[in-house]
């Protein structure tokens, strides 16, 4: 199965990595990668492995359209950047390869936050698959765990701890670290996004929000339908304080259904270190959906990174294999 990639930072680099170890079980083949930093590379049609981990990149193609016709690919992979604000250019990128009648895959949440309805049923009228596992929680089932394993289970709201970069950000603060140096940390790690403030003023939870809300509860909104505010006004000595007194801080998401529709707000949380949503550290993550049939249930990541995130592409890409091809 021809697999083109759109954008190849290190979700990008750590899926071709998972691909290439895997390749004799699951004969997946990335023919062609594009990027807005290094150019396009194209697999030659008759390299059986494909592109190698380290391709050799000519000039950026002239469009996504060329590049998905030249890379002869049946999957679209979509990896750029978020965009919190609209969504694009990613939203485009898979409109472009749903077309083309190509199935899609992504781990970029802005499409889900921004676009996700419209997407869905693109995919739908075209009669290809469209997955999005790694958008929320990295490679953790969450939008599979739904779809596949809670039949006739309504969604009726969620809480989570869905951010890294601010725990390790509160983390850095609780041990006598500044601001920055948490940042920085989370830069290291390769969790932060291009652009940290994204994370730190609550963004990122905000779109993780508003596509969790799209697709488990068809709210149908945006991330600036999302009440949010981050944590750029907690300081070192606030958060040293919390932790004298066996408290600590979280970046909390909550949505539920509320009449003539639904509630969703990012707040900086003071809890109790007891409280379950405070004891994920580090880059673990919880998220606990509010349901009819089953109550309260929830899923957590501990210490998830890019190789997890990768997972989850990988696996979207297993069950379009599955399910389409029989491979």
């Amino acid at each position: 199965m021809k697999i083109a990639l759109i954008g190849y930072g290190n979700v990008g680099q750590a899926l071709a990595r998972l691909i290439r170890r895997q390749q004799s079980e699951y004969p997946f083949v990335i023919s062609g990668i594009h990027t807005a930093r290094h150019g396009t590379a194209v697999c030659k049609k008759d390299a059986a492995k494909g592109l190698s981990l380290t391709p050799r990149f000519g000039p950026a193609m002239g469009s996504i359209e060329d590049f998905l016709r030249a890379s002869g690919a049946r999957v679209a992979v979509e990896l750029t950047p978020l965009n919190p604000w609209s969504g694009e250019p990613a939203t485009s990128h898979i409109r472009a390869a749903l077309d083309r009648g190509l199935h899609v895959v992504t781990a970029n949440k802005g499409p889900i936050a921004h676009a996700y309805a419209g997407l869905r049923d693109q995919a739908t009228r075209r009669g290809v698959l469209f997955r999005f596992e790694s958008t929320v929680m990295d490679g953790t089932p969450v939008f599979n765990l739904v779809r596949r394993n809670l039949p006739a289970v309504e969604v009726l709201g969620f809480t989570g701890v869905l951010n890294s970069t601010t725990k390790i950000v509160v983390e850095t603060m609780e041990r006598g670290g500044t601001f920055e140096q948490g940042v920085e940390t989370a830069r290291r790690l390769g969790i932060a996004e291009a652009d940290a403030r994204f994370d730190t003023d609550g963004w990122d939870s905000a779109c993780k929000t508003a596509a969790l809300a799209n697709v488990l509860m068809d709210a149908g909104v945006t991330p600036q339908a999302v009440s949010a505010r981050g944590i750029g006004r907690i300081t070192p000595e606030r958060a040293q304080e919390l932790s004298r007194s066996g408290k600590t801080i979280r970046l909390v998401s909550r949505a539920r259904s509320a009449a003539g529709g639904f509630s969703l707000r990012v707040r900086a949380e003071v809890l109790e270190k007891t409280d379950v949503l405070a004891s994920t550290r580090g880059t673990s993550n919880l998220l606990l959906l509010h349901t009819g049939l089953m109550g309260t249930l929830g899923v957590v990541s501990i210490n998830p990174g890019v190789d997890q995130t990768a997972y989850g592409v990988f696996s979207d890409l297993v069950e379009i294999a599955d399910a389409v091809y029989g491979e």
